[in-house]
């Protein structure tokens, strides 16, 4: 059984109704229209800019976001945007081949280091990942962007209602990515990835970021 949580596992994800309903985009002090949900920090705003909704096919990347969504779970993505340098670091700049010859002392050092997010589970999914990522049969970036939905004829969301937490191609990723091993890595923690990764294309109506 997973133990993911199923509460929303990205800046944009469904959120509950509001009333008054949540503005989707806000114009920041430098005249752009961004994401509503990047304009409470300034780290959350230079994610937006600069990574949120790129398209990302290096595998190692890729690899990194997959564990770093999968330790947001339960937490807000800021949490970990803030502790990414120290995630880095810890494991070896996210290289498979590193990671997968961490040992037991290593996770005992790592739950010690307050730096990070000290979740002994999501600590050894990292490491159980980086073997499932070397024994794959294929490139990591071909495997998953065989799941990404087609862009032509995508509707690009206007309110946070539409903005979905789970859909039919996260749902089959997650599937694929248990079956080869990897954990951590449910539906909604795979739209996260879609979404950050560029897979798929939620900046909402009149962000800037839109059209770029």
């Amino acid at each position: 059984m997973s133990t993911e949580t199923t509460a929303p596992a990205t800046p944009a994800a469904a959120a509950e109704p509001s009333f008054p309903p949540r503005a989707a985009v806000i114009v920041g002090d430098d005249g752009l229209a961004r994401c509503s949900w990047s304009a409470s920090d300034p780290e959350y705003r230079r994610y937006h800019d600069e990574e949120w909704g790129r398209e990302q096919h290096d595998p190692r990347a890729l690899y990194e976001k997959l564990c770093l969504e999968g330790f947001q779970a339960g937490l807000s993505w800021i949490t970990i945007l803030r502790r990414r340098p120290a995630f880095r670091e810890v494991f070896h700049g996210f290289d498979p081949v590193a990671v997968a010859a961490m040992t037991e002392s290593d996770i005992e050092r790592l739950l010690q280091d307050a730096r990070i997010i000290r979740h002994r589970g999501k600590i050894q999914a990292t490491i159980s990942n980086a073997h499932a990522v070397l024994a794959l049969d294929m490139p990591l970036d071909e495997l998953m962007w065989s799941f990404a939905p087609p862009a032509t004829g995508r509707r690009r969301p206007n309110a946070w209602s539409e903005v979905p937490a789970v859909t039919p191609e996260s749902t089959a990723l997650s599937k694929e990515l248990r079956r080869r091993g990897f954990r951590f890595v449910g539906p909604t923690t795979m739209y996260a990835l879609m979404q950050a990764t560029g897979m798929v294309d939620d900046h909402f109506t009149g962000c800037f970021r839109a059209h770029a």
